[in-house]
C-alpha cells in the first residue's frame, strides 16, 4: 500500500512538464501495459496547501542570523527551528541560501536538554550515517553544499510534538569597494531553470525540484536578523538597501543593527552597508598562530585612479536575459540599467546587444559604433521584451564570444545581466576560462535574491566585476559604478614578494588586473619568526607602483582564529574550480581531505548529527519539503505557472483546496480539480470547430482520471519552452476529451515541423486506447498548434506523450 501511495505521489510531483487531475474516491492501480518513459524534468513547482487534518503542518518554525563583524571578517550564526504539529513522524527537507564567500565550519543540533555536535564527514558516508540513524529510530540532522550558495538541510525523526533546533556557523572576509564595505545576508533560493530530467541529473541538481509560494505569499516561517560591527577605525555610514533597519550606536567604532519590518521580510537578501571615516579601509596585517599551523592575511589598499582620458577604445557585448523569471520587475529594472549603461558609452566605444532565453538574437552581427542612432536602436530592442522562456545561458554565451571584434587591438568586455536562475554554473564558468582571450566579463545580478555564486563565479572567471541591482532605484547608481570601473586604469603585473617572512601555500596563486578601488587580498600560510617585509609591486596607466608592510610580532593574535577558515575555504574555491575544468580524482580528494581537515562544508564533504537516544520506530516517515516563498519582485512565470503539487499538499483521494491565487487568476473548482493547473487561456477556434466542452460541462463521473501531456522529446534545433508554452495551451481539452470517453490509456505522437514552425505531419505511433473518433479529435487538436521557427532552418521533430490512469 505505501508503494502505491509513493506512486500517487510521484505522480502528483510531475513538475514543470505536465499537470496533475485529483484521484477521487478510492485509488486503484492502472490496468498493467507497457508504458512510455515519461520525460519528467527537473523544475520547480508550485506549493498548494491543504486544510485536511490528516495532512502534516509544516515543520520549519522560525530561522534567523545573528552576525558579528569584527575588522573585516563577519562570523555569522545561523538558526533554524523545525517543530512537528501534525501527527506522523516527518523528514523535513529545507533548501536555504548562504554567502557564496562563506566558510561553513560548524554545526549543532538541540533535542530538549541534549545538544549533539555535528561532526564532518565524507559527503557519502555522512549520509549513510543519516540513513542507518533514521533506520535506527534516532533523530538526525544532515547539512549538504549543493552549490556553494546553495545548502540543504534534512532533519529526521521529527515525532509529532518535537521542537527541534539546528545551528550553523560560518565566515567569510568583507572586500570593501570604494571604500564601502557590503555584507550579504541571502534568505531565499530563487526557482531555477533546468533541462535534466530526475533520472539524468547528479545529485546535486535534484534540489531544484522544490515547492514555491505564489507570488507575493509570506513564508510559513518566521524570519529574524541582528547584526554587530566593531571596527578599529569610526563608522561614518550605515545604510540597508534592502530593509528598514534599526541602528544602536554602542560607540563610535561600534554599532548594532536590526530590522524594523516584520519577521515576514524573507523573501529578499539582507544587505549592510558601511563606511568608515575618512574614507579608509581596514587594510594590514592579520597574523594567527593556531595549534598546528599560523596563518596570514594580507590587505593593501591599492592605487588610486586616474584621468580616464587615458582608457583605450574599448568594446563591449551586453547579453541580456529576457527568460520568464525576469518578467516584470527583473526585466523593468534591465531596461532602466541598459538605459544608462548605453547612455555611458564614449563615442570611440563599440557595443553589441544579444537577448537570450530559450533561444538567442543579436542586434547586430558585428558590433556597431555607438552613434546616437544605433544606441536608440538597442534601446527599442531591449524595451520591447516582455520576458518568457527558458533561460538557456550556454548557447548565448558560446555565440556572443564567437563573435567577431571591432578591431583588432581592442580592449573587449562581455556585460551580463540576469538573475542568475540557472543550473550551468560550472559549464558557464569552464567556459570563460578556456576563452579568457575573448574578454573579461562583468556581470550585473537584478532581483532582490539573484543567485550570486552564479553572478560572482561569471565575472571572477572572466577576471571581471560583480554587480548587483535590487531595485529600480539601484539602477542609475550601479551604472554609474560601471562606468568608473571600465574607466579606472587597472593595476596591472601584480606581484607579491615577501622579503625575511618565511610562507608556503599562498593564495591566491596570482593575482588578476585590478578594477577601481578595490584592496589587493593575499592569504597563506607563514613559519618561524614573523619579520621582514611584504612588498607588492604593479604598473598603474603604464606607470611604475610599489606599496610596503613591514612585519612585527605585534600583529600576532590568537583572536584570528577565522584565518585558518578562510585560507582553506579559499583554497578549496580554486581547486573545485579546476575541478569544474576537468575531473581530476586527485583534486578532488585533495578537497575532500581539506574539508576534513578543516572542518569545512564541502561539495564532497557534509555534516551529519545524530542523536545518541532510540525515539521513532525506524518505519518509513513522510518527508515534506519545505516550500520557499518566490524572492521579491519575481512573478509566477519564474515556475512556468504551473500548479503542482508538494507532496504533503493532500492526502490521497481528497480535493485539493483552492488558492486564493487560483480564485484571483478567473480559474474555476473545476478547472483546478480537472487539470491541477492554472485555466491557459483555450483555443477558441480548437473549441468552436471541435464542439468541446467547456471544463463545467463535465459530469463529476468522468473525473476519475489521472491525465499527462508532455513533450518527451524534441530532436532539432527548437526552443523547448516555446514548445512546451505551445503545448500547454491545449492541455485541458485534451485532457477533457479523454474524460468524457471514461477511459484510460496513451498516445505517443511524433510531430513533424517545418523550419517556419508549421505542422506538416502528425502520426500516432503508440495508441493503447483504441478509439478511432478520440484518435481523430486529438490529431485535429494537435494540428492547431503552432510552433516558432527553428533555429537551426531545418525540420524538427516532437514526440508527444499522452497518458491518462484511472
Amino acid at each position: 500500500m505505501r508503494r502505491w501511495s509513493h506512486y500517487l505521489t510521484c505522480m502528483m510531483l510531475l513538475g514543470s512538464l505536465n499537470f496533475v487531475l485529483p484521484l477521487i474516491g478510492a485509488a486503484q492501480p492502472p490496468p498493467p501495459r507497457p508504458e512510455p518513459n515519461l520525460d519528467k524534468t527537473l523544475s520547480p513547482y508550485f506549493f498548494v496547501k491543504s486544510d485536511h487534518p490528516q495532512v502534516d503542518k509544516l515543520p520549519l518554525k522560525r530561522t534567523g542570523a545573528k552576525v558579528t563583524i569584527s575588522g573585516v571578517i563577519a562570523d555569522v550564526q545561523v538558526t533554524q527551528v523545525y517543530k512537528n504539529e501534525g501527527q506522523n513522524t516527518l523528514e523535513a527537507i529545507y533548501i536555504f541560501p548562504a554567502s557564496s564567500r562563506a566558510a561553513v565550519y560548524a554545526m549543532r543540533m538541540t533535542i530538549g536538554q541534549r545538544t549533539i555536535e555535528a561532526k564532518i564527514e565524507e559527503r557519502k558516508k555522512a549520509r549513510e550515517t543519516y540513513a542507518q540513524a533514521l533506520a535506527e529510530g534516532k533523530t538526525a540532522s544532515l547539512l549538504e553544499q549543493q552549490r556553494p550558495n546553495v545548502f540543504q538541510m534534512n532533519v529526521g525523526n521529527i515525532l509529532p510534538g518535537d521542537e527541534i533546533k539546528v545551528v550553523m556557523n560560518y565566515t567569510e572576509l568583507l572586500v570593501p569597494e570604494d571604500s564601502t564595505y557590503e555584507f550579504i545576508y541571502p534568505t531565499v533560493v530563487g526557482p531555477r531553470y533546468s533541462n535534466q530530467t530526475a533520472e539524468t541529473a547528479g545529485t546535486q541538481d535534484k534540489w531544484v525540484a522544490n515547492p514555491y509560494l505564489e507570488e507575493g505569499k509570506d513564508a510559513p516561517f518566521t524570519f529574524s536578523f541582528g547584526l554587530t560591527i566593531n571596527s578599529g577605525i569610526p563608522i561614518a555610514k550605515l545604510t540597508s538597501p534592502s530593509h528598514n533597519i534599526d541602528i544602536e550606536y554602542t560607540g563610535k567604532t561600534s554599532a548594532h543593527i536590526g530590522l524594523k519590518e516584520s519577521n515576514q521580510t524573507n523573501n529578499r537578501d539582507v544587505v549592510i552597508h558601511y563606511s568608515l571615516a575618512g574614507d579608509k579601509i581596514e587594510s594590514g596585517l592579520l597574523m594567527n598562530i593556531g595549534k598546528k599551523e599560523d596563518f596570514f592575511l594580507l590587505m593593501l589598499e591599492p592605487p588610486r585612479r586616474v584621468a580616464a582620458n587615458m582608457i583605450v577604445p574599448r568594446e563591449y557585448i551586453f547579453i541580456i536575459d529576457v527568460s520568464g523569471s525576469m518578467r516584470g520587475f527583473p526585466l523593468n529594472v534591465t531596461k532602466a540599467l541598459m538605459k544608462d549603461l548605453l547612455g555611458n558609452l564614449r563615442s570611440s566605444d563599440f557595443f553589441n546587444v544579444m537577448l537570450f532565453s530559450g533561444g538567442n538574437s543579436v542586434l547586430a552581427e558585428q558590433s556597431l559604433p555607438a552613434t546616437r542612432s544605433n544606441l536608440k536602436k538597442a534601446l527599442a530592442l531591449v524595451g520591447r521584451q516582455r520576458g518568457g522562456g527558458g533561460t538557456q545561458l550556454m548557447p548565448a554565451l558560446k555565440r556572443a564570444m564567437a563573435l567577431p571584434r571591432a578591431e583588432e587591438n581592442i580592449s573587449r568586455s562581455m556585460v551580463i545581466v540576469t538573475d542568475g536562475y540557472v543550473t550551468v554554473e560550472k559549464d558557464a564558468f569552464d567556459y570563460i576560462r578556456k576563452h579568457l582571450n575573448k574578454g573579461n566579463v562583468f556581470s550585473f545580478g537584478i532581483g532582490s535574491s539573484v543567485n550570486r555564486f552564479l553572478i560572482e563565479g561569471l565575472a571572477r572567471a572572466g577576471m571581471g566585476e560583480p554587480f548587483v541591482i535590487l531595485n529600480d532605484q539601484e539602477a542609475k547608481s550601479q551604472a554609474v559604478q560601471f562606468k568608473e570601473y571600465i574607466e579606472s586604469p587597472v593595476l596591472t603585473d601584480i606581484q607579491v614578494n615577501f622579503n625575511g617572512l618565511k610562507v608556503s601555500e599562498v593564495e591566491p596563486l596570482s593575482i588578476p588586473d585590478l578594477f577601481a578601488k578595490k584592496p589587493v587580498v593575499v592569504f597563506g600560510k607563514y613559519h618561524g619568526t614573523p619579520q621582514g617585509t611584504i612588498t607588492i609591486t604593479g604598473k598603474t596607466a603604464g606607470k611604475p607602483y610599489q606599496q610596503k608592510i613591514r612585519v612585527s610580532e605585534e600583529d600576532i593574535t590568537t583572536q584570528n582564529q577565522a584565518l585558518r577558515y578562510l585560507w582553506a575555504r579559499h583554497r578549496i574555491m580554486r581547486l573545485a574550480d579546476m575541478v569544474k575544468l576537468s575531473h581530476d580524482d586527485k583534486q578532488v580528494k585533495e578537497v575532500t581531505q581539506l574539508g576534513l581537515d578543516y572542518n569545512l562544508l564541502t561539495d564532497y564533504t557534509s555534516f551529519v548529527a545524530v542523536d545518541t537516544e532510540k525515539r521513532a520506530d525506524g518505519k518509513p516517515q513522510h518527508t515534506v519539503k519545505q516550500p520557499l516563498p518566490l524572492p521579491q519582485g519575481v512573478s509566477d512565470a519564474a515556475v512556468g505557472g504551473r500548479m503542482a503539487v508538494a507532496k504533503s499538499a493532500a492526502a490521497p483521494g481528497q480535493p485539493h483546496r483552492m488558492t486564493k491565487g487560483a480564485r484571483r487568476k478567473g480559474i474555476s473548482r473545476t478547472d483546478l480539480m480537472s487539470a491541477g493547473s492554472p485555466a491557459l487561456q483555450p483555443a477558441r477556434e480548437a473549441e468552436q470547430a471541435l464542439a468541446i466542452p467547456k471544463p463545467d460541462k463535465l459530469k463529476s463521473s468522468k473525473l476519475k482520471y489521472s491525465s499527462t501531456v508532455l513533450v518527451q522529446k524534441i530532436e532539432g534545433q527548437m526552443d523547448k519552452a516555446q514548445v512546451e508554452k505551445e503545448v500547454s495551451r491545449y492541455r485541458n481539452y485534451i485532457a477533457h476529451v479523454i474524460a468524457k470517453e471514461g477511459i484510460s490509456g496513451w498516445y505517443e505522437i511524433e510531430i513533424r515541423v517545418d523550419p517556419q514552425g508549421k505542422i506538416t505531419n502528425i502520426e500516432v505511433k503508440k495508441d493503447s486506447f483504441k478509439k478511432r473518433n478520440l484518435k481523430a479529435i486529438i490529431t485535429r487538436l494537435i494540428s492547431r498548434m503552432k510552433f516558432g521557427v527553428t533555429q537551426d532552418d531545418k525540420e524538427a521533430k516532437i514526440i508527444l506523450v499522452i497518458k491518462t490512469t484511472r
